[in-house]
This record gives C-alpha cells, structure tokens and sequence, in this order.
C-alpha cells in the first residue's frame, strides 16, 4: 500500500466531510465544533489550496490504493512550518510510513530547519513523537484552545 500524494482539490467533497464528521477525528480536533458540511468543506479545502498558491507549499490530501485515508504535511502557522496529519481510523497505521516521507520532504527538498506539531493537553500520548525526536516548546491558544506545540529540529548532518 503505497500512498500517494495528491491536492485536496482532487477528492470528492463527501470524502472529506466523512473523515471530518468521524467521532474518532474529531476528539483529535478540538477546533472542530460544529458539524462539517459542503460549506465547510469547500471553505477548508479552499484555504488550504491558497497556502500552495501564496507559499508554495501546504497539506496533501493521502489516497491508498484509490481510497480517501487523510490530509497531512506542512503548512505555515505564524513563522513556524506546522506538520499535521489527519487519518481516517482506517488507516491509522500508516501514520509513521507517511510522517516519515512528510519528514524527507521538508528536511530535504524544501529545506526547513525545523518543523512543529500542535496537540491538545487531552492528548497525552506524547511518548512516540519525543522518541521521533520533538521536544515541547511552548503552550499556545487557538480558537480559544490550548495547545502544546512540540518542535523537530533537521538533524545535522554527517
């Protein structure tokens, strides 16, 4: 099962709404208050493409073997490249397969120092992304929500 990467411009808006309407997601996502519709779908996909056209770079949209999985990658947050990755439970288990391209790309051929992700404090599985290398940085408010944001630094190299 190699996923490819592709826009989220390119999946069907039922697909998205799905994945964003899933109980599991959305306890992941405590910005996500109200239920997902077309409006916001075509909204959130269109923010989403303008970060490409405005800085080149911004989430993929992840499809295994011609299936919807997810969103993920880098997108900017302030002056931060912020890393999310947002599966369906169905394919939870390829999480680490996709961080670890994620990672490739950002390190190697976009050139960033450093990524960060952003949990929520109700997220307190944090033991697989400090054996990844992040460390925590700093608590920050979005929405009105907290939220730790951890930071990967590109190893050096040698």
């Amino acid at each position: 099962m190699n996923p490819a990467f592709t826009r989220l411009s390119e999946i069907a808006p039922r697909d998205i709404m799905e994945l964003m309407n899933h109980p599991l997601v959305r306890r992941q996502m405590p910005l996500l208050r109200e239920h997902f519709g077309e409006a916001e779908t075509a909204a959130f996909v269109a923010a989403k493409e303008r970060l490409w056209s405005e800085h080149g770079y911004g989430p993929w949209a992840f499809v295994v073997d011609g299936q919807f999985a997810g969103w993920g990658g880098l997108q900017p947050e302030g002056d931060e490249v912020d890393l999310a990755l947002v599966l369906h439970p169905n394919y939870w288990g390829m999480g680490k397969a996709l961080y670890r391209e994620i990672i490739r790309r950002a390190f190697g051929e976009m050139g960033f120092t450093s990524v960060t992700v952003l949990f929520p404090p109700s997220r307190t599985r944090v033991q697989g992304l400090l054996r990844l290398g992040f460390q925590q940085d700093a608590i920050l408010q979005f929405g009105g929500e907290e939220f730790i944001r951890f930071r990967l630094v590109k190893p050096a190299e040698g």
